[in-house]
C-alpha cells in the first residue's frame, strides 16, 4: 500500500483529500504545517507527497527540495495558479502541478500517474487463488490464461482489489470509474460488474451490499 503525505493547513480540505485518498486505497499521512511535514519526511518513508505552496513554517518550495534529496516524488496543490508559479514549481522538480479547485476524479489519476512513472506502485496485484492484474499491461489473467476485459471492467477489478473487503458505495464507484458525478438512477455500475464477475469467477466474492453498493470479500 503506497503511503502518501498531505502537507496542508487547511483541515477541511486535507480532510477531503485523505478520505478520497484511503477510499482508493492509499494510506495517508497529514501534516498541517510544513515544519511537521519535513519532521515527518525525515522519520518515515513516503511513496508521494502532496504540497501545498503557502505553508506556515516551511513554505511548499522548500519541502519540495528537502522531498528531492530523500526521492520522495512530490505534486503541488495550490491556489497559486498563475503560470508562472506552475512553471517554477516544475521547474524546481515538482512531478506535477495542480491548481485548486481541483476535481477529486483528476487528483486520483495524476497520483496514480505519477507513481506509476516513478515506480512506486507494485506492477503485479494477486487475488488469491487465482486472478493476477499486471497494472503495467493491464492484462489479467485467471489461472494463468488472459481475460478480456473491458477497459471500465478493468478498472472496477483494479478499484475492488484494493479496496478488499470494503463496502462501496455506487456514487464513490462511479465517481472513481467513470470520472462523473453519479446521479442515483444508473444501472452502469451493476452492469459493468455482473460481466466483470462472471468473467472472474467472483459471483460469490463480489457481493452487493443492501442500499450502498458491493464488496469484494477476501
Amino acid at each position: 500500500m503506497n503511503k502518501i503525505l498531505i502537507a496542508e493547513d487547511e483541515a477541511p480540505i486535507a480532510n477531503l483529500i485523505r478520505t478520497v485518498l484511503t477510499d482508493a486505497g492509499y494510506r495517508c499521512v497529514w501534516a498541517s504545517d510544513g515544519t511537521q511535514a519535513a519532521d515527518l519526511l525525515e522519520k518515515e518513508p513516503f511513496d508521494l507527497a502532496l504540497l501545498d505552496i503557502m505553508l506556515p513554517g516551511f513554505n511548499g518550495y522548500e519541502l519540495l527540495e528537502y522531498c528531492r534529496e530523500l526521492e520522495v516524488p512530490a505534486i503541488f496543490l495550490t491556489a497559486k495558479a498563475e503560470v508562472e508559479d506552475r512553471v517554477k514549481g516544475l521547474h524546481l522538480g515538482a512531478e506535477d502541478y495542480l491548481p485548486k479547485p481541483f476535481a477529486l476524479p483528476e487528483l486520483l489519476a495524476r497520483v496514480e500517474t505519477v507513481l506509476r512513472r516513478c515506480g512506486k506502485t507494485e506492477r503485479v496485484l494477486r487475488l488469491p487463488p487465482d486472478i493476477e492484474i499486471d497494472t503495467a499491461s493491464r492484462l489479467v489473467r485467471r489461472g494463468g490464461a488472459p481475460v478480456a476485459l473491458t477497459a471500465k471492467e478493468y478498472d472496477l477489478l483494479l478499484l475492488f482489489v484494493q479496496n478488499k473487503n470494503i463496502a462501496l458505495y455506487r456514487d464513490r464507484i462511479y465517481e472513481r470509474v467513470w470520472g462523473e458525478e453519479y446521479l442515483g438512477d444508473s444501472r452502469t455500475v451493476d452492469l459493468h460488474i455482473q460481466r466483470m464477475r462472471k468473467k472472474l469467477g467472483l459471483e460469490d466474492r463480489l457481493v452487493a451490499v443492501y442500499k450502498v453498493g458491493y464488496r469484494l470479500e477476501v
